[in-house]
């Protein structure tokens, strides 16, 4: 097929999150009830092909789990970021419902010993998943709390035994543009990649996510695997993962090779390096009521104690 790539969207020409959640929450307070009831029915008429999803029985509990109050399934759901469906936040519960996340395989290779391409419940199969209630924190300035299905990401890929050379762990994401429509559209250079240092990604408390509130992940979120990593900013945590690759060199991930003075390969959360062209000492969390004020970011998006020390020789301005 003709993939499009017209060249009038660009990555720096989506609306900045703070006005649309502004407009959002204006018409709201407004009074525009009946508006927003009808809505929401015609977006769940557009995406009302919704596939039962199962749930993990008897999920381990984790003492990284915050004890802040949850977002809604509705919250988590239907309003984020998934390109690879469209740029609107509710574009990729709209429009991922046809998506097939099984079968699935993930291809492993580089500095390993063990690569090799890995049926999905291979991959997942020999690990007892556990419930991580974590902070989320988005680079448009935006927050939930997301109770995560997950794995410790160490525990899975030192079955691979990455060697003495694996200094960073790359991921991909499938590329599939009758899937995924969004794909269609230049905005990234698709397939979309993503990094970590491999200390960061054996790190306790970076995930491997296979599901939300108990059941499977949905399609939208990222099914069926996807990238949690709590303290950086949303846009690090890859969504449908098809190949992981251990190598010598920094890869340069999607966001930072488009636009590589917004985004750069660290992301950490962090309250005294503003993006380009917003703030980001505070954050408003989605689902508040509409009069609530916008709330500090944390260093680190809260996780400081347990991450600080990766970092104590970087400087976190340059190293953005």
């Amino acid at each position: 097929m003709i993939i499009k790539r017209p060249n009038d969207i660009k990555p720096s020409d989506i609306t900045a999150e703070s006005i649309y959640l502004n407009r959002r929450q204006f018409l709201r307070a407004a009074g525009f009830t009946a508006l927003g009831v009808a809505a929401a029915v015609t977006s769940r008429a557009w995406g009302a092909k919704e596939t039962p999803l199962a749930r993990f029985p008897d999920l381990k509990k984790s003492p990284f789990s915050t004890d802040e109050k949850t977002n809604s399934w509705e919250d988590v759901t239907t309003y984020n970021n998934f390109y690879e469906f469209g740029t609107g936040k509710d574009e990729p519960y709209r429009r991922a419902r046809d998506f097939q996340p099984k079968p699935w395989e993930v291809e492993v290779v580089g500095e390993c010993d063990k690569p090799g391409v890995y049926g999905y419940e291979d991959f997942v199969g020999p690990h007892t998943p556990e419930e991580r209630v974590y902070r989320l924190r988005c680079v448009e300035a935006w927050s939930m709390v997301v109770p995560w299905v997950g794995i410790p990401m160490a525990d899975v890929l030192k079955r691979f035994l990455p060697n003495s050379r694996a200094k960073y762990v790359k991921f991909t994401t499938l590329l599939d543009p009758e899937q995924m429509p969004g794909q269609r559209w230049a905005v990234l250079d698709w397939p979309y990649v993503e990094g970590l240092r491999i200390d960061e990604a054996m790190h306790p408390l970076t995930i491997f996510g296979i599901g939300l509130y108990g059941r499977e992940l949905p399609n939208q979120n990222g099914a069926p695997l996807r990238l949690i990593v709590p303290w950086k900013y949303g846009f690090k945590s890859i969504k449908s993962i098809v190949r992981i690759e251990f190598t010598s060199k920094q890869p340069v991930s999607s966001w930072e090779k488009a636009l590589p003075r917004e985004y750069g390969f660290f992301a950490n959360v962090n309250p005294d390096v503003d993006h380009p062209r917003w703030s980001q000492a505070s954050e408003r969390r989605i689902g508040a009521n509409v009069f609530a004020a916008r709330q500090p970011t944390l260093m680190f998006n809260g996780y400081g104690e347990q991450v600080a020390g990766l970092y104590k020789n970087l400087d976190l301005r340059r190293n953005y």
